[in-house]
């Protein structure tokens, strides 16, 4: 069964906005765990725009399921990142300027520094993600620098304006997916999925987990956390059913 991890940084996005107490995203994460969440993800950022330490830290405490935490290499999120031990470790580029992270991680450009992180990381105990694009070189090099999880870049399925290109992209996608399996890597995917466009990709094969924030977060302000989670996790569970 495919798991659901569900980001909740854009409930830190409305903290922040007055610099205040409330939402609190940890107690979204509970919420989120209420609805069948079986993973929390969050990422912290160099520029501190929406999870702050504070909320990693208690979200350790707290979180009984997986808790994943995307990252960039930057010594300073390394390090805390090894101190806190999440169970989990997204590796994902990072630009100051960009409104959300904008495509995979080029592995093969940073391969030195990547290992080096990767390593550090797995000394404390934590599993390793990279978050790439479905690329065959950047799938290897994932390999190579001792990743043992991948998470496919979906936005360019995503936001695909026609039903060639959504066609085209969702193949580029399955084939990653057999690569990165053959590889023995563990296929996770995410960015820019909704409660349209999941099922299509719930239902390639080898896909292990499936990484969803903004649109779970936009439901819940109409329905609350708990039955957007339900909502998404229902519609995964179904195209799985249909693709056996």
């Amino acid at each position: 069964m495919i798991r659901l991890g569900v980001n909740i940084d854009h409930v830190a996005t409305v903290r922040q906005a007055r610099r205040g107490r409330e939402p609190d995203p940890v107690w979204a994460a509970i919420e989120a765990q209420l609805g069948g969440a079986d993973g929390i993800t969050v990422h912290l950022r160099e520029d501190r725009r929406h999870i702050q330490d504070r909320d990693v830290r208690l979200l350790r405490e707290i979180v009984a399921v997986r808790l994943n935490l995307e990252m960039s290499l930057a010594e300073d999120i390394v390090r805390f990142a090894c101190d806190v031990r999440p169970d989990e470790a997204t590796l994902v580029p990072e630009r100051r300027q960009e409104l959300t992270t904008e495509g995979g991680l080029d592995v093969v450009s940073h391969e030195e520094r990547v290992q080096a992180v990767v390593a550090q990381l797995k000394e404390r105990g934590i599993i390793v993600s990279l978050f790439i694009e479905p690329d065959p070189r950047q799938i290897e090099c994932a390999r190579l620098v001792g990743a043992e999880a991948v998470e496919f870049h979906t936005g360019r399925y995503a936001l695909a304006s026609d039903g060639e290109s959504r066609h085209r992209e969702l193949e580029a996608l399955t084939q990653a997916a057999r690569r990165a399996h053959e590889a023995g890597l563990h296929v996770h995917m995410g960015h820019g999925l909704n409660y349209e466009n999941v099922c299509a990709v719930a239902a390639i094969p080898y896909v292990e987990e499936l990484n969803i924030g903004h649109s779970i977060v936009s439901r819940a302000i109409f329905v609350g956390m708990r039955q957007a989670v339900r909502e998404m996790k229902d519609l995964i569970c179904l195209a799985e059913r249909r693709a056996r």
